[in-house]
């Protein structure tokens, strides 16, 4: 029996729902051409910050007006403004540009921001520079007091409509689990213009190192049991918003994109087993899915996608409070 793991995202078709997703990996041309050649069906690159953004473009106007001030036609400095120009990361630009033309799969773009600005003009120049399509990573912590949720929504919904204004290609945006109302916030998002969401954004947390006294980033590579949020949320909103659905945190086995799958994800990202295992291992995924839907007489994808969400599930109360208590009730050490 063969089985059809084609599926579509953002109107990109795609040779099966595994997707590698941002990392260190989609950051270079060799280790890009090796996903693709163990089968991943698109790439997402690293993101550019917004900080890297507006780095580069300081540090050039630091260096243009720094000798402004010795000509007298130059009193108020060489250009008018630096909105103008393009003085921003152009390794990036030529990176989506390099991996256009040195591959057959969808190259999506990603932007890592938080604030309104001119940043979001590079929406702009990684869609001139080839992407198939962007991805908006926004990665904004509201622990501000005086902020209201309604003011922390409507930043996330100014800056996608933003971006979104910007560009012709898909859109997808990346966000992360923390709003009240997580439910009406993806709809929110989705009616701003995001033709995908991606769930779930991870916000690392820092670490203090009681010694040195500091401070620390601390990275920890996710595990098959944090698939268990963005699956959540992807069984309570497929069939209810208008965007597609992309998982992302917990991809580590074709098992784990099956779940996935059932529940409603168009397409299922991994990072930490590629960055565990090696490029290769995307052929590792790719082969337990095909392989299960094998055993369990699946004959595509789209006929198991959406079979477990909440509005399909035989048990919908599962996904509410009722798991919540069953989860409770029934633990056994």
């Amino acid at each position: 029996m063969t089985v059809d793991l084609t599926t579509t995202y953002m109107g990109l078709h795609l040779s099966s729902p595994v997707v590698a997703s941002a990392s260190p990996l989609t950051g270079r041309l060799d280790t890009l051409r090796q996903l693709e050649s163990a089968g991943a069906a698109a790439v997402v690159l690293p993101s550019l910050f917004e900080e890297q953004i507006e780095h580069d473009a300081n540090q050039y106007t630091r260096l243009i007006e720094s000798t402004a001030g010795g000509f007298a036609e130059s009193a108020d400095g060489f250009f008018p403004g630096l909105d103008d120009y393009n003085t921003g990361p152009h390794d990036y630009l030529r990176l989506v540009t390099e991996a256009r033309n040195a591959l057959n799969i969808p190259v999506i773009g990603s932007l890592n921001g938080a604030t309104l600005g001119g940043w979001t003009r590079y929406a702009k120049r990684i869609e001139d520079a080839g992407a198939a399509a962007l991805e908006l990573n926004v990665y904004f912590i509201a622990n501000d007091p005086n902020v209201t949720a309604t003011e922390v929504e409507d930043r996330y919904i100014d800056l996608i409509e933003r971006v979104r204004g910007a560009i012709s290609i898909p859109l997808a945006v990346k966000v992360g689990p923390f709003f009240s109302s997580f439910a009406n916030m993806a709809q929110r998002i989705s009616s701003a213009g995001a033709d995908a969401l991606v769930l779930f954004n991870r916000f690392y947390q820092p670490d203090i190192d009681p010694d040195e006294l500091v401070v620390a980033p601390n990275l920890t590579l996710s595990r098959s049991d944090d698939l268990r949020l963005p699956l959540r949320w992807i069984a309570a909103l497929f069939g209810r918003i208008e965007a597609q659905l992309a998982a992302t945190s917990g991809v580590h086995s074709g098992i784990d994109a099956v779940k996935l799958v059932m529940a409603g994800a168009d397409v299922t990202m991994t990072t930490a087993a590629l960055l565990r295992h090696g490029p290769r291992f995307v052929k590792e995924i790719r082969d337990g899915l095909a392989t299960w839907m094998v055993e369990h007489e699946y004959s595509s994808v789209e006929q198991m996608r959406g079979s477990m969400s909440q509005i399909n599930a035989p048990d919908p109360s599962a996904f509410e409070r009722h798991n919540y208590m069953k989860a409770l009730t029934t633990y056994a050490s």
